[in-house]
């Protein structure tokens, strides 16, 4: 969809043949009901939201974020800081190691150009430390020493290692480690996260910085997190994504919010045509894996009675009784973090589909 074809259609309904099909909307009742919920929810707790942009890469959403009150964006990549830094963002955080000297490049740049600049990224390494220092400008990198777990992903996998590498940063001009780095999503159960959580407050305590940091990420354990860290002598950065618009399947299962009181609203459709009935019972969806998440489960019919069976580039198979073709169907997501990545824009629509605003998207 080429950039300003929504915007033209500002007051329409998305139903009036200005957009065309397959196209994916967003619902402004939902979208800002969940900024507004998590925003609560950190705010309750002594918690300090640091969303991740890499679920949306949108201006539009960060600064519903940014203006309900985030300490500032997490991306995942240099690039994708380059980019929030053009949202507005005047704090930003790598949840990631950085080790492209392109990358490195840009924040050193970006840190000497404007003194109020904060920037933040992950280390476990000394190898890493070395790189860093490398890059470094006139003002020092901040680094997050990582502490991972075994079977997850990044992270130093002991807390002698940890320590050698805090050690390390310490002692190595450019680089100034703030803080402590943890991702609990990969865990499976609340007593492991429990576990994993008591490690990264045991991590904090030997750091032995002024106003240490504390991060920690996901959408699905954060009710863990809020209780866990309360005593937490520490800055408490959380890290959650996938909530900002939620979905109808993998985060609708795993959200916090089936154990605790709130709730969060899929804000994500995808509206398709049937292009076929070849057979009873089958229809031909024009909605493919261009369009639609499809990595934690397949997009979710909204029409009763129907289901999804498989999923093609550009075709979606579907069951059901009494489709025609040219019905239009909707669809809910499941996983958020692959969705946007597939529009350059959508449509912000209100409860009855009218469009009332553009989101566009930078990835």
């Amino acid at each position: 969809m080429e950039r300003g074809s929504v915007q033209a259609t500002l007051g329409r309904s998305i139903f009036d043949g200005a957009l065309g099909f397959p196209l994916m909307v967003v619902r402004q009742d939902a979208l800002e009901h969940n900024v507004a919920t998590m925003a609560a929810f950190a705010r309750d707790h002594g918690l300090e939201l640091a969303p991740h942009v890499k679920t949306h890469m949108s201006a539009e959403i960060a600064a519903l974020q940014l203006g309900a009150g985030a300490w500032g964006l997490t991306v995942a990549t240099p690039r994708q800081a380059e980019a929030a830094r053009g949202f507005g963002a005047g704090r930003i955080m790598v949840a990631n190691q950085v080790v492209d000297p392109a990358g490195l490049a840009w924040a050193a740049g970006e840190l000497e150009r404007d003194p109020a600049f904060e920037f933040l990224s992950f280390a476990d390494s000394v190898a890493g430390i070395g790189i860093l220092a490398r890059h470094a400008g006139s003002r020092p990198f901040r680094v997050l020493v990582e502490l991972g777990h075994v079977g997850g992903r990044a992270g130093c996998r002991s807390l002698d290692d940890l320590l050698a590498v805090v050690a390390c940063a310490q002692e190595t001009p450019g680089v100034e480690p703030v803080g402590i780095a943890g991702y609990e999503g990969a865990l499976q159960t609340a007593d492991e996260v429990r576990k994993y959580l008591d490690s990264l407050q045991e991590a904090v305590a030997y750091l032995r910085v002024r106003d240490p940091i504390l991060t920690v990420g996901g959408s699905q354990w954060f009710d863990v997190i809020g209780r866990e860290l309360v005593a937490t002598q520490a800055r408490i950065l959380l890290r959650s994504g996938a909530y900002v618009t939620h979905d109808d399947g993998y985060y609708r299962e795993h959200t916090p919010f089936n154990r605790i009181q709130g709730g969060l609203r899929p804000a994500l459709e995808v509206w398709a045509h049937v292009l076929s009935t070849p057979e009873r019972g089958l229809a031909v969806v024009g909605m493919g894996k261009r369009d639609a998440p499809y990595d934690e489960g397949l997009p979710i019919p909204r029409r009763a009675g129907v289901t999804v069976t498989k999923m093609q580039d550009q075709h979606t198979l579907v069951r059901g009784d009494g489709l025609e073709v040219g019905d239009l169907l909707a669809f809910g997501i499941s996983h958020p973090c692959t969705a946007f990545d597939k529009w350059r824009e959508l449509p912000l629509v209100d409860q009855d589909y009218r469009v009332v605003g553009t989101i566009h998207t930078n990835f």
